[in-house]
């Protein structure tokens, strides 16, 4: 498989690193803002409409909804897509994003499709460029209380800096995208979910990623995903005909052409050919590759059902995160550079971050598959807790499996639930101070040692590939992306930051847990602490008609996965 022979080819190994120039070429750093000259611009209200939901309601689906409106669909894009604030350093300024990314470089463009428009989201503006009118009649036009959201990715702002790897870091900020979209949604009460009949194609046709004289001269967009956001249950949405919009979009007025991002750019053919092969082509694509065994394997596996509501469960334990604002925590979200090494997290804390990992509740509800992503968690200072590595499952399935591909040594100690209904998710691995070793494999980063703990995202990679497609590879890394988010949010509701590590060792890890061909495959590590401040920055609201209300710990332009 063309997804495999790339994953290998990007691996980084102590003795050298996945292939990109090696250098920073300052003369092409690509422009961090897509703009389309020629589309008229619709600048976005900027009401705040969401202050005072708790940040604990996120997840409870006890948001009562904001009618769908310009005032919401613009709270809705600043709390998931905009700025959060602008860096300085000496002459050097640069805004971070609500949404995180490598590098702080930015390859996800946002667009929203309503009511016969197509709208490109100009983030440094907070607002819309109207891209596309088309007769929408017959296609959804008089459904107000919904609309679509797309992503996209343009490689190369991240193979700029990180070569061949790049299209593994597009992939992960697509899934924090999908976090950061699905999260501000259900701040305001709504619904949303990716929807699975639409191709690839079908997605690059409505958002005119196709038409080859909006990109003269100007990098290309691969589309990634579509999602409907509706106040309503999104089910009727999911198994519609996407043909209909699709031609519909195709056949309308477009205006705008791409604006070039750098002046000359560097081809990584690998990206064009891991991209081919993962392309999605629609329904009938979902079942690709499965031969008789995998068939078995798939419909052995539990259900997991998107459009079915989520009343789920309040965290058991007393906490006080649960009266801060959500508005509040989802804009103050950074990246962290370095850890205070002292810095303890509370056990209930801890548990109840991982419980957040689990479907159904909110953002997993977004997506329709079940869990094939489960951690490996290095534990450094969580008081109650022994030092040590632990498995954390997502779906309590997978243990028998996950078992038996790891060491025979490993001793699978059940980490008692605080409440007996809890499942048994949490196992001790191995007693032991991790913290070197953490370090080590995580590209000798002191900050996946000097935190509260540190992480490897571990996919069942192979299976799932051989049951769906290759299509399937770009959703690991979403699912991955949808976990970081997650528990980037919940390091600042409990007072710390995180941070994503996108260079590790790919095969040390592997080694370390006994894995051993591509069954299973890390691909995202992470880490939580207490941040240590950059006195050296200066920082400012990230729309200057938006005070400043929120703590804003410093952090510097790149951090150890570089996300900003």
């Amino acid at each position: 498989m063309i997804a495999l022979r790339y994953h290998d080819q990007t691996k980084h190994h102590f003795n050298r690193f996945a292939r990109s120039l090696g250098y920073l070429d300052w003369a092409t750093q690509p422009d961090p803002f897509r703009r389309y000259p020629g589309a008229p611009l619709i600048e976005l209200p900027r009401v705040q409409l969401a202050d005072t939901v708790p940040y604990e309601a996120l997840y409870d689906g006890g948001v009562e909804p904001v009618p769908v409106s310009e005032r919401s669909m613009g709270e809705f894009l600043r709390c998931s897509m905009g700025l959060s604030a602008w860096k300085q350093y000496g002459a050097s300024r640069w805004a971070l994003r609500v949404n995180p990314s490598s590098g702080n470089l930015h390859p996800t463009e946002t667009y929203l499709i309503r009511e016969g428009r197509v709208y490109h989201y100009a983030a440094r503006e907070h607002a819309l460029e109207e891209r596309c009118v088309f007769d929408a009649t017959r296609e959804g036009k008089g459904e107000p209380a919904a609309f679509l959201v797309a992503l996209s990715s343009i490689h190369w702002r991240e193979a700029w800096k990180y070569g061949e790897r790049a299209f593994r870091y597009c992939q992960h900020d697509a899934g924090h995208a999908i976090g950061a979209l699905r999260l501000a949604a259900a701040m305001l009460g709504w619904r949303l979910a990716l929807l699975p009949r639409w191709s690839d194609a079908q997605v690059s046709a409505l958002l005119g990623l196709d038409r080859d004289e909006d990109y003269a001269g100007a990098e290309r967009e691969e589309p990634e995903c579509l999602a409907i956001v509706t106040a309503d249950d999104p089910v009727r949405w999911l198994e519609r005909d996407p043909s209909p919009l699709a031609g519909a979009a195709a056949r309308g007025s477009w205006r705008g052409t791409a604006n070039p991002l750098s002046a000359e750019r560097v081809d990584w053919p690998i990206l064009d050919e891991v991209a081919a092969a993962t392309r999605y082509r629609g329904a009938g694509d979902r079942g690709s590759g499965i031969g008789d065994g995998g068939l078995a394997t798939a419909l052995a596996r539990p259900p997991h059902d998107a459009r079915s509501p989520i009343p789920a469960p309040r965290s058991p334990f007393p906490d006080p995160r649960s009266r801060r604002p959500a508005r509040s925590v989802i804009l103050q979200r950074r990246s962290a550079l370095a850890f205070d090494g002292r810095g303890v997290l509370d056990r209930d804390a801890f548990v109840t971050m991982l419980r957040r990992l689990r479907p159904p509740a909110p953002p997993w509800d977004a997506i329709d598959w079940p869990p094939e992503v489960h951690l490996v968690l290095f534990v450094h200072r969580v008081e109650g807790l022994v030092p040590g590595v632990y498995a954390y499952l997502r779906d309590d399935t997978t243990r028998a499996d996950w078992q038996a591909a790891m060491r025979q040594e490993f001793l699978w100690e059940p980490v008692k639930a605080n409440d007996p209904n809890d499942p048994n998710d949490l196992f001790l691995l191995v007693p032991i101070d991790c913290g070197r070793i953490a370090n080590r494999v995580s590209c000798d980063q002191e900050i996946a040692e000097d935190g509260f703990f540190s992480l490897a995202m571990i996919a069942r990679v192979e299976g799932s590939l051989r049951e769906r497609g290759e299509w399937f590879y770009r959703r690991l890394f979403w699912e991955s992306g949808l976990i970081g988010q997650v528990l980037y949010l919940e390091a600042e509701a409990a007072g710390g930051r995180a941070t994503g590590i996108g260079c590790f060792y790919d095969d040390p890890v592997h080694e370390m847990l006994g894995l051993t061909g591509h069954a299973w495959q890390s691909l995202y590590h992470f880490s939580m602490g207490t941040p240590v401040e950059d006195a050296r920055l200066t920082s400012e609201p990230g729309y200057a008609w938006e005070p400043s209300t929120t703590k804003d710990t410093n952090v510097t332009k790149a951090t150890s996965k570089d996300l900003g």
